[in-house]
């Protein structure tokens, strides 16, 4: 806060700079739980959206896949009815939810890693053979 025109008083500078740092930990506080919300929102909206993608959808066991749709609406449902929680309440929603979804994820990924790295062929392109990279040419 600066006096460019000798409009304000010492006191009004003194007093206007008390209060910026009075409301800046409010502030703080404020800006703290709009971002675990909207993590936590963002997080099941994506949950949402990868269990209902096709290619995922597949590979996922029916009872893991209603599992993370019910852990998700559950959240989804929270989030509507709690919208002014504090940033812990959300951040404890938020591994809640993890703690239900990413061993399921986790699960689904080892075993499309597993389906993938099984399915190469032993006469595959190896790495660093010769025809893995562009051919240099020394010119003077």
């Amino acid at each position: 806060i600066t006096n460019d025109k000798g409009r304000l008083s010492k006191e009004d500078i003194e007093k206007m700079v008390q209060e910026a740092e009075k409301y800046k930990s409010e502030d703080e506080e404020h800006k703290k739980k709009v971002e675990a919300k909207n993590a936590l929102e963002n997080y099941a909206y994506n949950m949402r959206n990868t269990i209902r993608d096709d290619k995922i959808a597949s590979k996922l066991p029916a009872a893991d896949k209603k599992k993370i749709e019910d852990a998700v609406e559950e959240a989804i449902q929270w989030l509507d009815g709690n919208q002014l929680a504090e940033a812990d309440e959300f951040e404890d929603k938020m591994k809640e939810l993890e703690g239900i979804c990413n061993p399921i994820i986790a699960k689904m990924y080892q075993g499309a890693g597993a389906d993938v790295a099984g399915g190469m062929d032993e006469d595959g392109p190896s790495a660093g053979g010769s025809g893995a990279g562009p051919t240099i040419e020394e010119v003077d």
